[in-house]
């Protein structure tokens, strides 16, 4: 094996490549993520083996045959590939059902559509530390709990609940009507400073370019800001969302 290819595994150690692989992953259960099937193919096999991936929860996405060449770093993939996860997901009454068994006000965190793996672990890593019981992401435009995340969380993925849903709208409206405030982070909103935060709280992080997302905004009870005094009006998605969760935590 040349550096090239060491570099290539060791940068994807999460990726499943080949069909008889992928269809060991999926008969046996193992969690997957994203299954990457080759744009135009009419396969029978690799279309049914789609067919029970996104069944059993996984993203299924179309990508050229170029691009899976190169993500599989030359190997041969005919025509399938597959992100794993590194570890189980949970459900959202997995959490809640936590947060009842310890006795606390439920405190989740929401991932709107946080990308970049590195947030997303960091967040994990700051969550497990603050008390949090869980946190929920989307299944669509999101980071998965991929290699990086793991990493990235230094060990907190171990003992953290992460749920993934298919719409995030409905499961804040669903954890409303359970009696869970939920507080949006975003630009002028109220200050941080002046919530109560004691009880059964969901704090929302947007995403990094882009914020809250129009509809999960409107769906949140109050809009919560970090003053900025620099020339800069925002900070990084994981840096925001470690203070708001101390300070939630500090309120509890």
């Amino acid at each position: 094996m040349n550096r090239t290819d060491d570099k290539r595994t060791e940068a994807k150690p999460d990726l499943i490549i080949g069909r008889n692989a992928v269809s060991e992953a999926v008969n046996s259960g193992r969690e997957l993520d994203t299954l990457l099937l080759m744009r135009g193919t009419q396969n029978p096999a690799l279309l049914r083996l789609a067919s029970m991936a996104k069944e059993k929860g996984a993203v299924v996405k179309e990508v050229d045959s170029k691009k899976l060449d190169y993500m599989c770093g030359g190997a041969n993939h005919q025509g399938v590939a597959a992100f794993v996860a590194v570890h189980e997901y949970s459900s959202v009454d997995d959490i809640l059902a936590f947060a009842e068994e310890k006795g606390e006000a439920l405190f989740i965190v929401i991932c709107d559509e946080i990308e970049d793996p590195h947030n997303l672990g960091a967040i994990i890593r700051t969550a497990e530390c603050a008390g949090v019981h869980g946190i929920i992401i989307p299944k669509r435009r999101s980071a998965a709990l991929n290699f990086t995340v793991g990493k990235t969380s230094a060990g907190a993925l171990e003992y953290m609940r992460v749920a993934r849903v298919s719409n995030l709208v409905s499961t804040i409206e669903d954890l409303k009507q359970r009696g869970v405030w939920v507080y949006g982070a975003d630009m002028n909103g109220e200050s941080y400073k002046k919530i109560d935060f004691s009880g059964a709280t969901a704090l929302v992080i947007g995403n990094e370019g882009k914020g809250l997302g129009k509809l999960v905004r409107e769906k949140c009870d109050v809009i919560v800001s970090l003053p900025m005094k620099g020339n800069i009006n925002s900070l990084n998605a994981s840096v925001a969302a470690g203070i708001l969760m101390y300070e939630i935590s500090s309120k509890r």
